[in-house]
């Protein structure tokens, strides 16, 4: 009785089986960027945020009033910030749309905000922050106005362990690069808005 067409098969199944749960796991590792996750600038000892990050106008993933959208005022939600480390000097605020056809698209970029800030109000630069470009071309706060369906916004703030020598035409790129190796601790806000 010859056993190696047995074998053989069996030899094969076996590694059409190892090939295709490899795939899949690849596939797991490499698809899921869940909405409202910091992808960006991850540090590298990063743990537990304790700092954190809120608005009185709306919830995290709740619905951003269209009053700071392009739709009403266009002004910059007011915004609460606590826990944010004793030995931060420095405190970096970037806002972008994840759902943009373009890729993240910049709405507000603000550094050398003061650590011991606890509060912005509506409409008001962060305590000490300079703003810079966004991707409407200008520097200041730029309101969601998404082209079509519920768009993501995520507010991103960062603390520092440095002071960042950075100009107001400095865009999201530069700011990330000058934090690299710096960031104490981050935490996350995300609104989101559709319009009617």
């Amino acid at each position: 009785m010859n056993l190696r067409p047995a074998i053989l098969i069996i030899f094969v199944l076996i590694l059409v089986l190892a090939v295709g749960g490899m795939i899949v796991l690849k596939k797991s590792q490499i698809g899921s960027k869940d909405k409202g996750e910091i992808t960006q600038v991850a540090s590298p000892m990063k743990v537990e945020s304790k700092m954190k990050l809120a608005s009185s106008a709306f919830e995290n993933n709740g619905m951003i009033p269209a009053k700071y959208t392009c739709d009403g005022e266009d002004v910059s939600p007011p915004l609460l910030i606590s826990g944010v480390p004793e030995t931060a000097v420095n405190l970096v605020l970037i806002v972008d749309d994840s759902d943009a056809p373009v890729g993240d698209f910049v709405h507000w970029t603000v550094w050398s905000i003061d650590p011991k800030t606890t509060e912005v109000d509506e409409g008001a630069v962060p305590a000490g922050g300079v703003e810079g470009m966004t991707d409407f071309g200008k520097t200041g706060w730029g309101g969601p106005c998404p082209p079509s369906g519920t768009h993501h916004y995520q507010f991103k703030l960062y603390a520092l362990d440095t002071t960042l020598d950075l100009s107001s035409s400095a865009k999201k790129q530069d700011i990330e690069k000058a934090m690299e190796g710096h960031i104490l601790d981050q935490t996350l806000l995300v609104g989101l808005y559709q319009r009617k």
